[in-house]
């Protein structure tokens, strides 16, 4: 199973150049950076990135980011993952574009 992090594409693009990130502000706010898992990623994108187009969906394994990692309730009483440290570009297993259609996002084929 993978989580997923939404990024704008400025906070992707400063995360590849410096090989580390502390995630997008509301991340650094709430001290942790917000994943969502399959079934809950179209939601979050719905919720917190409704009207953005230049996104990017990332992947990760939960298993390679340890201890720090955190399954915590939240919207409904789900629990979402979150990580209590800086992430990792190594860390990344893919990453694609996700554009805004005219009925929201556009998911890789197969992630949903």
């Amino acid at each position: 199973m993978l989580i997923y992090k939404i990024f704008r594409r400025p906070e992707w693009d400063a995360f590849r150049n410096a090989g580390l990130t502390d995630g997008a502000p509301i991340d650094v706010a709430d001290g942790y950076i917000h994943f969502s898992t399959a079934a809950q990623v179209v939601e979050t994108a719905a919720k917190h990135f409704a009207t953005e187009s230049d996104l990017v969906l990332v992947a990760f394994d939960p298993d390679t980011l340890g201890a720090a990692l955190k399954w915590e309730p939240s919207r409904g009483g789900a629990l979402f993952p979150h990580l209590y440290r800086r992430l990792a570009l190594s860390e990344v297993v893919w990453d694609k574009s996700l554009p805004l259609g005219q009925a929201g996002h556009i998911f890789p084929e197969g992630l949903l």
